[in-house]
């Protein structure tokens, strides 16, 4: 494990940020943090970073424990803030030089690595501008370009993709694939399902300071799923044969909506293949669709509120 977090408590005043939290992280995960604005995920990561402290609880990073070993520990920590952490006044190849310092690299060993960094954000031909003429996202991926410049072992983005366009978005995305693929251990903060299903290997749904599930976006989606639901565009509306399709194996409920044939059957049911045979004798078939649940879904479920609320 590359992080243990036991029992960890957190309050401001009145309010109750972190409320008992413990998780642990394994070496070469993608762990998502996902939550809605408000939620706690910050506040768990900042107590993490020794940022702020806990009332209670115990927080173990790389086998040292944070109260005693923080200097060590964060020498292998990059950290990407939700609020963009660079100089304007600096080029961006400079700010990538003052934050491999920071870290003690210096010489050719830290030219190699800042122009390492900024290749691997695309951002080596810019290198010589300033980060105020730059696009947001370009600002959020020299942000990321900072926080490797020292090639950390574990990796903590908050929020990386706020604020920026899909291209944007799509490249920091890909960075985090790449990142993993190298070897590196992340935590991804965010309150956008998209990116957390696409990137993360494990998600913790952290809701009000409290962790209310947490596992593979399969095993999350199964907690609420106890219906298949298919939908199926035909030719021939007249003749869909809904008696037929409401006898196979597990169908529960058969509804028409003009030419959208809806059949939602209980879970495991295995009957599409007969569902489809049986449609494709009286109509000709348009669509196929299988509804799957969204990490939406679950933390509706879990929560009876939608996630961006």
């Amino acid at each position: 494990m590359i992080i243990e977090v036991k029992n960890l408590m957190k309050r401001y005043k009145e309010v109750l940020a972190v409320d008992d939290v413990s998780f642990s992280i394994r070496e070469g995960e993608i762990l998502g943090l996902l939550g809605p604005n408000g939620a706690g995920k910050t506040t768990i990561v900042n107590v993490m970073l020794g940022l702020t402290r806990a009332e209670r609880g115990e927080i173990v990073i790389f086998g040292k424990n944070l109260r005693t070993g923080e200097l060590e520990i964060k020498k292998d920590l990059g950290v990407v803030p939700q609020d963009i952490a660079i100089f304007e006044d600096l080029t961006a190849y400079e700010n990538l030089c003052y934050f491999g310092k920071l870290y003690g690299l210096r010489g050719s060993f830290l030219k190699e690595r800042a122009k390492e960094a900024l290749e691997f954000c695309g951002l080596l031909e810019k290198k010589k501008q300033y980060p105020k003429k730059f696009s947001n996202g370009m600002k959020r991926r020299l942000n990321i370009a900072c926080a490797l410049v020292h090639h950390p072992k574990l990796i903590i983005m908050d929020e990386p993709t706020v604020g920026i366009d899909p291209q944007a978005r799509n490249h920091i995305l890909q960075a985090v694939r790449q990142l993993n693929r190298q070897g590196s251990t992340l935590i991804y903060i965010s309150h956008y399902m998209e990116d957390i299903e696409e990137v993360c290997s494990r998600i913790i749904i952290v809701d009000q300071g409290r962790i209310i599930a947490q596992g593979s976006k399969e095993e999350l989606k199964d907690l609420v799923t106890h219906e298949e639901r298919v939908t199926v565009e035909f030719t021939a509306p007249h003749s869909a044969p809904l008696e037929s399709i409401g006898k196979l194996a597990g169908v529960k409920k058969v509804t028409l909506d003009r030419n959208i044939l809806t059949v939602v059957s209980a879970k495991n049911s295995r009957n599409i293949k007969e569902i489809i045979e049986v449609l494709s004798e009286n109509s000709e078939i348009i669509s196929f669709n299988v509804l799957k649940p969204s990490l939406d879904t679950v933390f509706l479920t879990l929560t009876g509120r939608k996630l961006r609320n």
